[in-house]
């Protein structure tokens, strides 16, 4: 088994995840790896996995050359497992490594999936409702239904990891990649935790601009619900054409209207500006796969 954390922000809880994946794992397996992979986090957090390091040889650590994001060190860690049997977990503690074993046991029955279903997720308010919203639109989009309540934490089995591992686009997000690539699946719910220290790294900004890079990652929707919107101005600024020239040869039409013209105007171009930024966006994130850079660098492993 491979147990597979991102790290970041972390340092006062790396020893105290540690020790309790040990203790969960003492009567499942002693076969097991531990990957932390410290996503250039600002603090100490790749000193703490370097001291833990020195004296626990089931211990693996990974730095990346920067801050790539939790998806892309997740990629990181999961392409250097080689467990049978793969655990995503964060490095907060609020996905509990108690819920191990529960997972494991549940695989066992015919699963290659089983990711976990946060039953009460102790989250912030604004972030829980950000996160419904999200899923809500993401699932309307793609056409797929997303759960909210799961996230990264889960277990997969090794035919899982490497078909992930081989997926070439270079925007990342776990959760969908699981679901792009089926398999048996099964959720199975679990007790989510409060955070023990510190805050989210995950702010507004950030969140919104994830759920941007996911929704142009894994559907063209937009680009279709801007060619209806289209179609759908198109045919109402012909009805308003035809009505207009009743009006005229009817004679109710003496002076020209300029608020009617304004707003016309006003109203086309910002369909047609909006249609640009979508087509934009699409043409943007071609370019950085044309680039086919490496989506994440590691700079330091021990």
């Amino acid at each position: 088994m491979s147990i597979v954390s991102p790290v970041y922000k972390a340092e006062s809880l790396i020893p105290e995840l540690v020790r309790r994946i040990e203790i969960s794992l003492f009567h499942l397996t002693d076969d097991y790896e531990i990957i932390l992979v410290d996503d250039r986090s600002p603090d100490k957090s790749w000193i703490a996995i370097q001291g833990l390091c020195e004296t626990n040889q089931k211990l693996k650590g990974i730095r990346l050359s920067k801050n790539f994001g939790q998806h892309y060190a997740i990629s990181a860690g999961i392409e250097l497992s080689v467990g049978e049997w793969v655990v995503i977990m964060d490095c907060d503690l609020q996905d509990q490594p108690e819920e191990i074993p529960r997972l494991y046991n549940k695989a066992k029955e015919g699963f290659e999936i089983v990711q976990a279903s946060r039953a009460a997720r102790k989250d912030t308010f604004f972030k829980k409702l950000f996160s419904k919203l999200f899923y809500k639109v993401l699932s309307y989009l793609t056409g797929n239904e997303h759960d909210p309540a799961i996230a990264n934490f889960g277990i997969y089995h090794r035919k899982v990891i490497d078909q992930i591992s081989r997926l070439p686009e270079n925007i990342r997000y776990f959760p969908t990649m699981v679901q792009w690539v089926g398999y048996n699946s099964v959720k199975l719910p679990v007790e989510h935790a409060s955070r023990l220290d510190g805050n989210s790294s995950y702010n507004m900004k950030k969140l919104f601009n994830l759920a941007l890079d996911i929704i142009l990652a894994y559907s063209d929707k937009p680009i279709r619900l801007s060619i209806k919107l289209g179609l759908i101005v198109a045919l109402s600024s012909f009805l308003f054409a035809v009505h207009t020239l009743i009006k005229y040869f009817n004679g109710e039409i003496l002076v020209s209207g300029y608020s009617s013209l304004m707003i016309s105007i006003w109203f086309l171009s910002g369909c047609i500006l909006t249609t640009l930024g979508i087509v934009g966006l699409y043409v943007g994130k071609t370019f950085e796969k044309a680039k086919d850079r490496p989506y994440y660098i590691i700079d330091e492993q021990t």
